[in-house]
């Protein structure tokens, strides 16, 4: 259901007058000042223009964020062509900047049938403001797509396997997509090492064996990605007695020990749950990744490319799960944040005797977000060659969660959703619940990068994990 979007919203103004007083502020301070006050001007003048001519378009506010980020960020910098006092005048119209970006999220969002509206406070304000932030950055930052750099020919790979996923009858029955894999009895286990955070873990490795099947197109291409053919995964377990464990998976753009214990807490889940824990690595994450910035390529590649990463997401998830059930472990649960969320649920679709499964803030439908996130030039491009939002629906839904039954019993089956989420809106996390028939979910009020900081869903986890897990 469409939000109330109203043209010449006030809030939409701010950016407007912080990026023309920034622009103006390093005009005749020399060059080097110039340039420095122009990009977060520019940023906040044209995300505020455009919030303004267009309003009610999620994107418009996305480089606005950003704008506020990067003028807070130079603040200090700016005192040397605007004076102390200048400088911190330029500070506050950066922070206004990326509050009224949030405020214009709030108002404007889509409002989603069977989920909560959220809160428009200054808190959730800054956290719907720090998504657009991240988007700008995602966006800015991304490399051609590969429907820009060779469209035939992507194109014509979605055509083939389409053919064949609709020939075998996999797109109306997603589940005999998927192959079950041989246990892991092999893996190697490093002893302990630690991360600048003082986190003790060990460092399992393990040869994946995944290959996509052999009529698939892309299918030497993703073999020829070498280091996704290495399994990691990082490991904290008690000595003595056995306990529960948990698989934590963790989201896009993660997979190094840093990252990924701050999204997991030990402190929280090893010590004061007393939990055994194995955080698996997504192909082209952390140790796997194949260009320089980790999970390139899993979303924003060759579509086949998706696909198969999400095959092998769950290919490896169930091979970790049968080395964690050969240490003795007497239950085993999953926990996943974002993309970690969709492949909890996948995971949960293909495996039994898991204790639970908790999707964090899950994507369900790559397709849609597709639509409402990617570029619109090469979305018109992919539409012009036969490739519209129909055809990638059906392409990715073999390795979709809502083609497939979960297996975890209803009442251990657990939902986290943002209803001020921009990365993963509401709707997504929605029509998983729905698919799950409607289990145990926690909306909280709030953005998609801050689901940690909420206790109320921290709390709605550890609850989850002590009634399946701990009882």
């Amino acid at each position: 259901m469409p939000a109330e979007r109203p043209f010449w919203l006030q809030e939409s103004w701010v950016p407007v007058l912080s990026g023309l007083v920034w622009i103006h502020s390093g005009a005749d301070a020399g060059l080097i000042a110039a340039l420095l006050a122009a990009v977060p001007g520019t940023l906040m003048l044209g995300s505020g223009a455009a919030q303004l001519l267009w309003a009610g378009d999620p994107r418009a506010g996305y480089f606005g964020a950003a704008g506020g980020v990067l003028g807070i960020a130079l603040g200090i910098p700016s005192m040397l062509w605007a004076g102390f006092w200048g400088g911190l005048g330029l500070m506050a119209l950066a922070a206004a900047s990326f509050t009224a970006v949030g405020f214009h999220a709030l108002r404007t969002q889509e409002r989603t049938e069977e989920a909560p509206e959220p809160d428009r406070n200054l808190i959730t304000a800054l956290e719907a403001a720090g998504d657009s932030a991240l988007l700008a950055n995602m966006f800015m930052t991304a490399p051609p797509h590969a429907l820009r750099r060779d469209g035939a020919r992507v194109a014509a790979e979605v055509h083939e396997a389409l053919d064949l996923f609709r020939d075998r009858g996999w797109v109306e029955k997603p589940i005999d997509y998927h192959v079950t894999p041989p246990e892991l009895t092999d893996a190697e286990v490093d002893l302990r090492a630690r991360t600048s955070r003082g986190v003790e873990f060990e460092h399992l490795r393990f040869e994946s064996r995944y290959e996509p099947h052999p009529e698939e197109p892309g299918r030497e291409r993703w073999l020829g990605y070498v280091p996704c053919r290495t399994g990691h995964a990082w490991v904290l377990r008690h000595a003595g007695a056995e306990r529960p464990w948990l698989m934590c998976t963790h989201g896009y753009q993660m997979g190094s020990p840093l990252v990924d214990f701050g999204a997991f807490s030990p402190g929280w889940l090893h010590h004061k749950l007393g939990l055994n824990l194995l955080l698996p690595v997504l192909p082209i994450h952390g140790p796997r990744k194949l260009r320089r910035v980790s999970g390139e390529g899993f979303l924003a590649g060759d579509l086949l490319d998706t696909v198969h990463a999400l095959a092998q997401t769950a290919w490896d998830l169930r091979r970790l799960h049968s080395w964690i059930l050969l240490q003795g472990a007497p239950a085993v649960g999953a926990y996943g944040l974002s993309l970690g969320g969709y492949s909890t649920a996948l995971f949960s679709s293909l495996t039994d005797d898991l204790g639970c499964a908790i999707a964090g803030i899950p994507v369900s439908d790559f397709a849609r977000l597709t639509w409402l996130h990617g570029a619109q030039r090469e979305l018109r491009s992919a539409e012009e060659q036969g490739v519209g939002f129909n055809e990638i629906a059906d392409l990715k839904r073999v390795v979709s969660p809502l083609g497939i039954e979960s297996r975890v019993p209803h009442e251990r089956r657990y939902l986290i959703g943002g209803s001020a989420d921009l990365l993963v809106p509401p709707d997504q996390v929605r029509d998983l619940w729905r698919h799950w028939d409607r289990p145990r979910i926690h909306w909280y009020s709030g953005g998609h990068i801050t689901v940690t900081v909420h206790r109320a869903a921290r709390k709605f986890t550890e609850d989850a994990i002590r009634e399946s897990l701990l009882s």
